[in-house]
């Protein structure tokens, strides 16, 4: 199926089975996220992830590589939307939170290297009724069968070179057309949903695929597929996984198009988070 981000009356009708909050509803039962991020050379790919969320669920929890403490605890005078989670802890809110968030920030070199490879699998085999989205970091540093552990299906959201390092098998050459067929065998092999992205998202759970055209040059900058990584964990909070990773390729390409009208290509992700309430809010709404 193919989702054209212009035809906005197929997208409104798509997010008819978007899950609202209820009136009557307490903390924590719209949406609890743990987030492992961060390293000590990057810090701002898991602060977009954890804004992002912060938007969209009850509680947001930050858990980061011990060489990134520090910082993060200087950064958490901007963000006061979440909790730090010390390391010793973090466990207790991997089984608590509805949905874990892994990679944005995370390094693949040196001890900080090790540290994501190994928290990775340790948390795949450890938890594998969980709810999991991985990318960039931890998406770099795990084996493609970990994913077949899980007996929840995990998200996963490669770029082209992620995609076909985690399963060696090359698209860089390859057509849309070619590019579905592969993504949803990968998808149905390995028991996930692939959320590929690029200037057209490739979807598939291994049964459906969709493919999620518009967005502009924008959303090239950096930062923009953590903001995509912090949408699809919130929306899985409550969402199916498949819904989730759709609903979030289509809602950032759609904020994109929303500032390109008033910013032309130079807005930046702060631009996009805070664009992105509103934006729902028109396909949704509140009834």
């Amino acid at each position: 199926m193919v989702i054209k981000i212009s035809d906005i009356n197929s997208i409104k009708s798509l997010f008819k089975k978007f899950t609202l909050p209820q009136p009557n509803s307490h903390k924590g039962q719209n949406g609890k996220v743990l987030i492992i991020g961060g390293s000590s050379l990057f810090h701002a790919a898991s602060l977009w992830a954890a804004e992002v969320c912060s938007h969209f669920i009850d509680m947001v929890h930050y858990s980061s590589t011990k060489e990134n403490e520090e910082i993060f605890l200087n950064l958490k005078k901007k963000f006061r939307n979440g909790i730090i989670v010390p390391q010793k802890e973090l466990e207790h809110y991997v089984k608590e939170d509805d949905a874990v968030l892994m990679g944005p920030g995370m390094m693949r070199d040196g001890e900080e290297g090790k540290y994501t490879y190994e928290l990775t699998k340790k948390l795949m085999e450890e938890f594998p009724d969980k709810r999991f989205v991985f990318d960039a970091g931890a998406l770099q540093m795990m084996e493609k069968d970990w994913l077949l552990k899980l007996k929840t299906p995990a998200i996963i959201t490669p770029h082209q070179k992620e995609f076909e390092r985690l399963f060696d098998v090359s698209i860089h050459r390859s057509t849309i057309d070619e590019k579905q067929i592969t993504v949803k065998k990968m998808a149905k092999e390995y028991k996930t949903v692939i959320l590929l992205k690029a200037i057209v998202d490739i979807i598939s759970d291994g049964k459906s695929t969709y493919i999620v055209e518009g967005g502009n040059a924008g959303l090239t900058k950096g930062g923009t597929g953590d903001v995509l990584a912090g949408l699809a964990t919130s929306f899985y909070t409550k969402s199916n996984v498949f819904d989730s990773a759709v609903f979030a390729s289509v809602l950032l390409k759609l904020t994109a198009d929303e500032l390109f009208k008033s910013s032309g290509y130079w807005y930046n992700v702060d631009d996009i988070i805070n664009k992105l309430p509103n934006v729902l809010m028109s396909l949704r709404g509140t009834k």
